[in-house]
């Protein structure tokens, strides 16, 4: 009883302090009481909530019976909207607040919102080796699922919140992708509710050009119900190999050796300065030597990128095995490093062990209690950006980011782009290595103005034929944003298929200057 008096003791005092501060003095300047209190917890019930859910779910088969009545009821819905004269756009129905992108798309209050309530993994085809997922299926629950029965996704994107869905309609990136790609490139089959209100399935051979065209496109095309995935035979640990470089030269030579080496499962580098980094490597291997294992997805341990710089700091290489869903999810406890914003003390071993296993707060409730300000506060002073750049770039893009933003950490993520048709592809007509360079945090750079920046940045991404994650804030016209991405193919499907009068078109929806 003691600490449930304690606890609400605090929380009776804090609400106190809000009356006499005001809540958005509070939110803004003293933000890590009103997580730890609040978000921390609430956060932990919507995530044994949808644990248990999902189990329930998956073990009674629910799913796939529900499911056809689930997508007839969304072809309702469209059916509908075209007979009362197709006044407005239409969008998913799911507020703006739950999706992981820290921007507020305020297209929501002004467009048709179709309710599409499709959050169940349908069926894990062993034989075949494909997961077929409903779009609002996590990484979380993938990965709590497959694991348990031996299998994996090949590219299985970091944060437990990100769905199917927003990896498709958006993008998704993982430390074995300089193997198999983007998330699109291990997905087989999608199925869409179209603005007609039919239903379709789309592969490489069946309605291909559908199934290149959505991939990037946002929502824009259709509305996504399914989606069939490759897995692969998964293993019990990770080893991974910790590798200190200093020098920009290097760092870029040793990161560009690794992601070109086939034996390789996974290679990552994580950037704390302009010349140095860690680069690991990594392979699944059923062995670990238990002297060298490491549980690194436990609550009381440290932050993997604060585990990480400690091999930079003493300056010596290092060989650990992680247990495989710790691995995939090891950026997940600390939000990569934007954790220590919001949580200053977050990493200290007594706040871990005390609190820890609370942690992270949803991103999607950090969104929701943000308010305007805080928000506005965040576009001004803070980076969130992945851009997508040739490999043969590297160091370029590394001198560019250090002038423009200069934030660190910054994570490296190399990934194989193949030459095939839709909104992302190589320049040539053959696959190119890629790396994903991910800014997040305060820009250190004097007199930094978000806008013109970032501009600044989108400009060197154009001029290298790289490319934006769609998540972020883009500050890009439509001209310049159309220079950036191929949209042949995606406009020719935008008329075929009668989307102008349905859905925005992608830039409208998501670039800055067009949104509204």
């Amino acid at each position: 009883m003691e600490p449930a008096v304690s606890l609400a003791v605090c929380a009776l005092l804090f609400l106190l302090w809000v009356r006499v501060k005001g809540l958005e003095f509070v939110l803004i300047h003293q933000r890590w009481v009103f997580v730890c209190l609040f978000l921390l917890p609430l956060s932990l019930i919507f995530d044994i909530y949808y644990s248990v859910r999902a189990w329930v779910v998956f073990k009674l088969s629910s799913a796939p019976r529900l499911h056809e009545q689930r997508v007839r009821d969304i072809q309702k819905q469209v059916r509908e909207w075209k007979e009362q004269g197709s006044k407005t756009f239409m969008c998913t129905g799911r507020p703006g607040w739950l999706t992981v992108s820290l921007r507020v798309g305020k297209y929501k209050k002004t467009h048709k919102n179709i309710m599409i309530n499709l959050m169940d993994i349908l069926e894990v085809d062993t034989k075949k080796q494909i997961v077929r997922v409903e779009p609002l299926v996590s990484m979380g629950q993938v990965t709590a699922l497959l694991t348990s029965i031996g299998w994996t996704l090949p590219v299985l994107p970091e944060l437990d919140d990100l769905t199917v869905g927003g990896l498709i309609m958006g993008t998704g990136i993982e430390s074995s992708s300089h193997k198999y790609g983007l998330f699109q490139h291990i997905c087989t089959a999608y199925e869409l509710v179209l603005a007609d209100g039919s239903f379709v399935r789309c592969t490489p051979s069946e309605n291909s050009d559908l199934f290149y065209a959505v991939p990037w496109s946002c929502g824009t095309l259709g509305f996504l119900v399914a989606a069939e995935i490759r897995i692969i035979p998964a293993k019990k640990y990770v080893k991974l190999r910790f590798e200190p470089v200093r020098g920009l030269e290097a760092i870029c030579e040793k990161f560009t050796h690794e992601s070109q080496q086939p034996e390789n499962h996974f290679v990552e580098g994580l950037l704390y300065s302009l010349d140095e980094a860690v680069i690991m490597t990594g392979v699944m291997t059923d062995e670990a030597e238990p002297s060298k294992l490491n549980s690194i997805g436990n609550y009381y341990k440290p932050w993997f990128f604060k585990h990480v710089e400690n091999y930079l700091k003493t300056n010596r290489e290092g060989l650990e095995y992680i247990p495989l869903r710790h691995y995939y999810h090891r950026h997940t406890r600390s939000i990569f490093w934007e954790l220590q914003d919001i949580i200053p003390f977050g990493n200290n071993p007594i706040f871990r062990y005390l609190f820890g296993w609370m942690v992270p707060p949803k991103i999607s409730l950090l969104k929701l209690t943000q308010g305007e300000t805080l928000r506005k506060l965040y576009e001004q002073h803070h980076v969130v950006q992945d851009m997508l750049v040739p490999m043969k770039c590297l160091r370029q893009a590394l001198l560019t980011f250090h002038n423009d933003i200069h934030v660190y950490p910054i994570w490296l993520c190399p990934f194989i782009l193949p030459s095939q048709p839709g909104l992302v592809h190589p320049k040539g007509d053959e696959a190119e290595l890629y790396v994903d360079i991910g800014a997040y945090g305060e820009p250190r750079v004097k007199h930094f103005e978000a806008r013109s920046c970032m501009r600044q940045l989108e400009k060197f991404v154009r001029s290298v034929h790289g490319f934006q994650m769609l998540y972020a804030d883009c500050y890009m016209n439509r001209e310049e944003f159309w220079e950036m991405f191929d949209g042949s193919l995606y406009h020719k499907l935008r008329k075929q298929l009668c989307c102008q009068d349905a859905f925005p078109e992608v830039y409208d929806k998501i670039c800055k200057a067009a949104r509204h």
